[in-house]
């Protein structure tokens, strides 16, 4: 059943959203140089890799400068992006990711293969599901940016507290899994964005 609304949802997401993509696409291309879209290797359902799908948000190059985005005034992001990032519009494009089914519209957020390979083996059970565009994890740590750019070491926050917390989240997320939680949780998600 979830599974229907999310190709429901993505299918019609994508084409309501349409004009407001290029919109989108347009501010990226006119602020600075580089693609449209990111492409980012992520761990997905059944610990398989696959590419996440962002708008870019960071000027060319920026990511091997460093994976974690610490603080509001990363100097990485454009101006464009600090906007997308603050909204969350940088996300839209994974309705793509959840119409070819790597993603869905709520689950545990994708991670990196560098943190997944810290995962113990009671953490991967995240690995179970497919990722979601929103999950309550990344609800409770909307401020994520900020805590790491408060941190002497960011990565190291990221992996020994932000981490385990989000993936405790998750596991509670796992055992709960519904049709009236899924649609719960679109509701939280989209009352912070107006918000």
């Amino acid at each position: 059943m979830i599974r229907f609304f999310d190709l429901l949802f993505s299918f019609l997401g994508l084409i309501i959203l349409f004009p407001f993509f290029l919109i989108i696409s347009i501010a990226i291309l006119i602020n600075s140089r580089g693609g449209i879209y990111f492409l980012q290797n992520r761990v997905g359902r059944n610990n398989r890799d696959f590419y996440l799908i962002k708008f870019r948000t960071m000027y060319i190059g920026a990511d091997k400068l460093g994976g974690l985005t610490v603080g509001n005034h990363d100097q990485r992001i454009t101006s464009v992006g600090y906007f997308l990032r603050k909204y969350k519009l940088d996300e839209l494009p994974q309705l793509m990711n959840v119409l070819k089914g790597e993603m869905s519209i709520v689950g545990p957020r994708p991670e990196l293969r560098k943190y997944v390979e810290l995962y113990s083996e009671d953490q991967k059970k995240v690995l179970d599901v497919r990722p979601g565009i929103t999950d309550i994890a990344s609800l409770d740590y909307i401020d994520e940016n900020e805590i790491l750019g408060t941190s002497s070491d960011p990565e190291r926050t990221y992996i020994e507290q932000i981490m385990p917390a989000k993936l405790e989240l998750n596991k509670v997320f796992l055992n709960n899994r519904s049709v009236r939680n899924y649609f719960r949780i679109i509701g939280i998600t989209l009352k912070k964005m107006f918000r």
